[in-house]
């Protein structure tokens, strides 16, 4: 094994990267097929919505206790062991259980997604150096994007000719071998001790401890902001994008923000930090927005809202280990960028189509500017805080 001391070893890390994949598409998985999914549970009704919010909820409640947890249990065994969970999930999946067990099973696969989510940034900045590490957090930040793609060229193919259990197959199979891969190649990535278990008594005091901090709070505070925006844009705008362009558009954006995350994103991080890279990205989507508010639908100005949220992804990751110094707390910061992450989601389809509903599009595009440059004002808010701060300790 490559150490750290001797350079960047990046087939570890686009390993890493591919254990995100198979996170994401835990996610991924049901909601590229979820209008088929009442032909294999047929007479569930709107229970079939918990097939998709089951996974989440375990991150809203449990997102910065998994934090602590991994920092405790380690984060290779952390890393290994939510790969195999979530490998036996899977399998169990293609079994074509009962619609309750099968909700059972999406629950417990919040636990596998929770520990990958965690543990895998922080071992890419343990394994990554200098200015490598911005571009492998920016590459991890590709990781939901990247999944939800490939699901949609060749997962959705596997389903019409072998049918769903395929693919949940297909998905154990991929995280069972990347357990075995990395159990095997994180062997000897020498990595902080372990640090000790939380007391689950006192979770309030755990929690304040983050969000006390500007160092911790401050990439999950603007992950919130960019949950809560990106998958609720994609769902509300398409209708508002002419028909003979929606299709192009909305495939078209993911990918933006993928490639504007690794070149633009990546070269700014070489010469800035990852907050002010955050920072340009909402200010640039919010100008995005009011353009869609002036021209509804013009498809560059949706293309300009991806190159945001582009910037907002990879620099968001690469702030943590910029914040904080030593794993334990890069932890405790991944921890609370997935119980933000997991908030944010859960909040925005909803808002924005009550918003939608009650205001029309007008309200709908300034709702979005707002919490857009919301979260650069946070950021600033955030960033004065460190430097009184560090003024007070001086």
């Amino acid at each position: 094994m490559q150490q750290q001391g001797q350079g960047t070893n990046w087939v570890m890390v686009l390993l890493i990267w591919a254990a995100g994949l198979g996170a994401a598409a835990q996610y991924g998985k049901i909601a590229v097929i979820f209008d088929q999914l009442p032909a294999l549970y047929p007479g569930v009704g709107a229970a079939m919505g918990w097939t998709v919010s089951l996974v989440g909820v375990l991150g809203i409640i449990f997102g910065v206790v998994a934090g602590l947890y991994v920092s405790a249990i380690g984060f290779r065994r952390t890393l290994v062991l939510s790969l195999v969970l979530g490998a036996g999930v899977s399998g169990l999946q293609a079994l074509h259980l009962p619609f309750g067990l099968f909700l059972i099973t999406r629950m417990v696969e919040g636990i596998s997604h929770l520990g990958v989510v965690v543990a895998a940034p922080t071992l890419m900045a343990i394994l990554a150096r200098g200015p490598a590490r911005g571009v492998a957090l920016t590459i991890w930040s590709t990781f939901f994007g990247v999944a939800f793609a490939l699901l949609t060229w060749f997962g959705l193919p596997l389903v019409e000719a072998r049918g769903i259990p395929a693919l949940f197959a297909v998905h154990a199979g991929m995280m069972g071998l990347l357990a075995l891969i990395l159990h095997w190649g994180l062997r000897d990535l020498p990595v902080p001790p372990r640090a000790s278990y939380p007391d689950l008594r006192a979770l309030p005091s755990l929690h304040l401890n983050i969000y006390r901090s500007p160092h911790k709070l401050a990439p999950a505070a603007g992950w919130l902001f960019y949950t809560c925006c990106f998958v609720a844009v994609l769902t509300v705008l398409p209708p508002y994008i002419a028909e003979s362009q929606r299709a192009h558009v909305m495939g078209a954006m993911p990918l933006v923000s993928i490639v504007v995350s690794l070149t633009l994103g990546a070269g700014l991080l070489r010469v800035t930090s990852g907050v002010k890279v955050v920072q340009l990205g909402f200010l640039i989507g919010t100008v995005a927005m009011l353009w869609l508010w002036a021209m509804p639908g013009y498809w560059l100005a949706c293309m300009v809202l991806a190159a945001g949220f582009g910037l907002v992804q990879g620099a968001s990751f690469a702030s943590v280990p910029q914040l904080n110094d030593t794993p334990s707390t890069q932890s405790e910061a991944n921890g609370a960028m997935a119980q933000a992450g997991n908030m944010g989601n859960a909040i925005g389809t909803p808002l924005f189509v009550a918003v939608l509903t009650y205001g029309g599009y007008g309200s709908l595009v300034l709702t979005v500017a707002l919490l857009l440059l919301a979260g650069a004002v946070v950021h600033q808010a955030l960033a004065l805080h460190r430097q009184r701060v560090a003024r007070g300790a001086v």
